[in-house]
């Protein structure tokens, strides 16, 4: 495919200045490194949301320097507070634009929707699930980031599960046919279709403002965050199955980690290693809270508890679930991603899901 003058020029510009971003670099770890702190630059994931502010900007901010004895320091914006589109975040990186980064892979999937194949909606129920399915597709999650995108892969996180609200009642996954759904990927958009339900984007940040205007009837975010842009004011039940988990890589440009003295980069490899621990007990434990202060539950502080009804996960909803990876959720994946994703799937998750990926 041809690129257009206005996308050559956009490249060129965006090469020019990771260029300079890598050669800023190698000048921090080469003459004079012993005496000048290596500065990093940090992009991080949604601001406002707590794996940002009370996990990767602390640990940028002040704990990596408290790891490696004051020899690493670092600056941390969230990408949607600094000009930057989610969907270019690989580009980006493997430019050298952004050294450092994080990548909403919800976002990513259009440039590369190989690299969902681990969070499909349906395919882990529990952070346990996903787990396994991670640790089983990480080695070829690395490979993919590293030969087309020449990007070291540090870090997996997670968020807390992604969950349906609806403003009126509904009994499980049945009752969405017919109903506008917010979502925020495209994976989430076949799922909501293969419900019988209508997909609507919309950003994370216009969600409660689209149901309370009836723009959509339900909406599809994290437990939490669900519970904090106050989607709880304007829905009435809130559903347990997690339909995802909204994962996002953090990962470093080949060039701008290859500058970087070996000592150091195992210090911040095992501090981006601990760090992801802390995010997924946090994805864990928030999973819980925001399900807990959505429906009112005694556990929830006074103050922060709303009075949705929960819907739990019917036998129902787990055999529609089990039918739909069956027979539609990999199909459509790999009619979008290619033959090739359905090999990946099946070298790497078929053994541990039981569900093989097989085209129409």
């Amino acid at each position: 495919m041809s690129v257009s003058a206005g996308r050559r020029g956009w490249l060129g510009r965006v090469r020019a200045r990771g260029v300079g971003a890598s050669l800023m670099l190698l000048a921090a770890t080469g003459a004079g490194a012993a005496q000048t702190p290596l500065a990093l630059r940090v992009v991080g994931g949604l601001a406002g949301v707590r794996q940002f502010t009370q996990f990767e900007e602390p640990f940028w901010s002040r704990e990596i320097a408290e790891r490696s004895g004051g020899r690493v320091v670092a600056s941390i914006h969230a990408f949607d507070r600094s000009g930057l589109r989610g969907e270019d975040m690989l580009q980006l990186m493997r430019l050298g634009v952004v050294p450092f980064g994080t990548v909403l892979l919800s976002l990513a999937a259009g440039e590369d929707p190989e690299l969902t194949a681990v969070d499909l909606p349906g395919l882990n129920p529990d952070t346990r699930a996903l787990r396994r399915s991670l640790a089983a597709f990480r080695p070829h999650m690395r490979r993919v980031l590293d030969e087309r995108y020449g990007i070291e892969l540090l870090g997996v996180y997670a968020y807390p599960a992604q969950v349906l609200y609806c403003a009126e009642a509904f009994r499980g996954l049945d009752d969405l046919a017919g109903r506008r759904v917010r979502i925020s990927s495209v994976n989430q958009s076949e799922f909501v279709r293969a419900l019988g339900g209508v997909p609507i984007i919309v950003p994370f940040s216009e969600t409660t403002g689209a149901v309370a205007r009836g723009v959509a009837d339900c909406a599809i975010t994290g437990t939490l965050s669900g519970l904090e842009i106050g989607l709880t004011a304007v829905t009435s039940h809130v559903h347990a199955l997690p339909i995802n988990w909204g994962l996002s890589i953090f990962g470093a440009n080949r060039d701008a980690w290859g500058a970087i003295a070996p000592d150091l980069r195992e210090a911040i490899r095992r501090g981006v290693g601990d760090l992801e621990e802390r995010i997924w007990r946090m994805a864990e434990a928030d999973t819980a809270r925001g399900l807990a202060c959505s429906t009112g539950a005694a556990e929830c502080p006074p103050g922060s508890r709303a009075g949705l009804t929960l819907v739990p996960v019917s036998a129902e909803d787990e055999e529609r679930r089990l039918r739909l990876l069956q027979r539609r959720v990999p199909p459509d994946w790999i009619e979008r991603c290619g033959r090739d994703c359905g090999a990946a799937w099946n070298a790497a998750l078929a053994a541990t899901t039981g569900i093989r990926a097989d085209e129409r």
